[in-house]
């Protein structure tokens, strides 16, 4: 029961970060599973299971605030399902030796991505410009929905700052867009697990806590999207992603690094997020200084 509950509440965290990042969900929770021993294809599987339900409930909650663009979505939603059946079926067909390593590997790698992205950069905010093609959206749905489906991961850290960094969506327009399409890419995902892997490996309660926190989540991220400082928040959620990596490669035969050497790298680990996010609070702050300060002239 401890564990379902933990379960739960990581299922929570992770959609409110997802639900106002527009990523984070599968990193995270595949993190915790991995780092709990569950097989990489099996945690992959009952994330994206999980996923069917908590993207649905979030594409409904970010359509009812305005947050959805279905242009967009049917644009890079239907490639992005298209390249989380492959990446299933690859990840599938790995041994559980190989396949850990290689998916923390990507999973340190999105981490890294994330956390530097909105360290130093928060969301970009680009002039809104000409409609999004789909020689651009069509690429960028089929590579990150296969990141998505190997990695447990993928969809929103690839998905999410390409579309930010085009200048051509409103920020609120670009998370809400990603969470309603990875409901295609959630499904498409769970079939291919289903179909190479059957039921192997997988628990359905833990799945059900999973989408039971997620749901909880889901409408009020939706709602907070447009309150939460998003750069701290990504700042922290990449941290977690980088340390808990970390820990599953320096643990595996590929490294098996003695003790001393671990101590050391947690040590460093942690000092650079704190450093990270102690930027990021800073840089927040700042950014809302000119805010505040037209504001108070306004009001004189």
């Amino acid at each position: 029961m401890r564990t379902l509950i933990l379960l739960a509440l990581a299922g929570l965290g992770a959609q409110l970060v997802d639900g106002s990042l527009g990523m984070a969900y599968g990193v995270t929770s595949t993190t915790l599973l991995l780092a709990m021993g569950t097989n990489p294809a099996a945690a992959s599987a009952t994330v994206h299971l999980a996923e069917i339900g908590t993207t649905l409930m979030s594409g409904a909650a970010h359509w009812r605030f305005g947050n959805v663009d279905w242009k967009v979505v049917a644009k890079i939603g239907v490639p992005g399902a298209v390249g989380s059946f492959l990446g299933a079926t690859v990840l599938s067909r790995l041994s559980t030796e190989l396949a850990e390593p290689v998916m923390s590997l990507i999973l340190l790698g999105l981490g890294l991505y994330v956390m530097s992205r909105f360290t130093f950069r928060g969301l970009p905010k680009g002039q809104l410009g000409k409609p999004l093609r789909k020689r651009f959206l069509s690429p960028l749905g089929l590579v990150a929905g296969f990141l998505d489906a190997t990695g447990g991961g993928g969809w929103g850290p690839v998905g999410t700052p390409a579309l930010l960094a085009s200048g051509r969506m409103e920020p609120r327009k670009v998370i809400g867009s990603i969470d309603t399409s990875e409901f295609l890419v959630a499904v498409a995902a769970s079939a291919g697990f289903l179909l190479s892997l059957g039921s192997q490996g997988l628990d359905f309660v833990w799945v059900a806590a999973f989408l039971i926190g997620g749901l909880i989540a889901a409408p009020i991220a939706a709602w907070l999207v447009r309150l939460l400082p998003p750069r701290i928040l990504g700042s922290a959620v990449g941290g977690v992603i980088i340390v808990t990596n970390v820990r599953t490669l320096l643990k595996s035969d590929w490294i098996a690094a003695p003790a001393g050497l671990t101590t050391f790298i947690y040590v460093v680990l942690f000092a650079v997020w704190a450093a990270a996010l102690a930027y990021s609070i800073r840089a927040y702050r700042e950014e809302q200084l000119p805010a505040a300060q037209e504001t108070s002239t306004a009001s004189v």
